[in-house]
């Protein structure tokens, strides 16, 4: 019996993958969770065959929760969701651990195949996200917002959105003042200005979602 948990803040987005994948597998049991928090709780509390995990979450980054998961769980396959660009976050997520990454613009048969692959213990791509990742390795230079930490990426793509110091503090449970530090960290990596600069800078790199 396959035992999947689904992690997504978006509770339509959650129901559409639940019943893709229980017209699939009609014995799965699939539980949800919509938090980055609950994601990790559950996710450590059961035994999963696999983890369908988003990306961002309104309390935690979707990275943060892999990481840990993987720190306990080091065997669990993660596939990895994310509505942003492949190329902004695919080789973050496969360092951190997961074991697939897949974008939500894909069709519905990409997730059952990675599910497959995932399953039989191999990692998996879609051939776009291949394809942006054998673009990258060849480039001779790299773009300076591939140079910023996770955390840091994460506080650009809420900034980009027009989330305020207070919302983005309130969203990833840390101070404004915090939240500020890493602005100015971004700002002086990213060779700008302004948050008015990083925004541009997102929208002209497509980061912004």
């Amino acid at each position: 019996m396959l035992r999947i948990l689904i992690a997504d803040d978006h509770p339509i987005f959650r129901e559409g993958i639940k019943r893709l994948i229980q017209d699939e597998y009609k014995s799965a049991v699939v539980d949800e969770a919509e938090s980055g928090q609950e994601a990790l709780a559950k996710a450590l509390a059961s035994h999963w065959d696999i983890v369908v995990l988003d990306i961002h979450f309104t309390d935690d980054s979707g990275l943060e929760v892999l990481k840990k998961v993987r720190a306990l769980r080091k065997t669990l396959p993660v596939i990895m969701l994310s509505a942003s660009p492949e190329e902004h976050y695919a080789v973050r997520a496969l360092k951190a651990g997961a074991d697939a990454y897949l974008t939500k613009t894909l069709a519905p048969s990409q997730l059952i195949k990675a599910i497959e692959i995932v399953r039989s213990g191999e990692k998996y791509v879609c051939p776009v996200t291949a394809r942006h990742l054998i673009t990258d390795a060849n480039r001779e230079t790299t773009s300076s917002h591939q140079l910023l930490s996770d955390r840091e990426m994460e506080v650009l793509c809420l900034f980009s959105s027009g989330k305020s110091l207070k919302e983005i503090g309130s969203i990833l449970t840390i101070s404004e003042k915090t939240v500020s530090t890493y602005r100015s960290r971004i700002l002086t990596k990213l060779h700008l200005r302004t948050t008015m600069d990083l925004v541009k800078y997102a929208i002209d790199h497509k980061i912004a979602e």
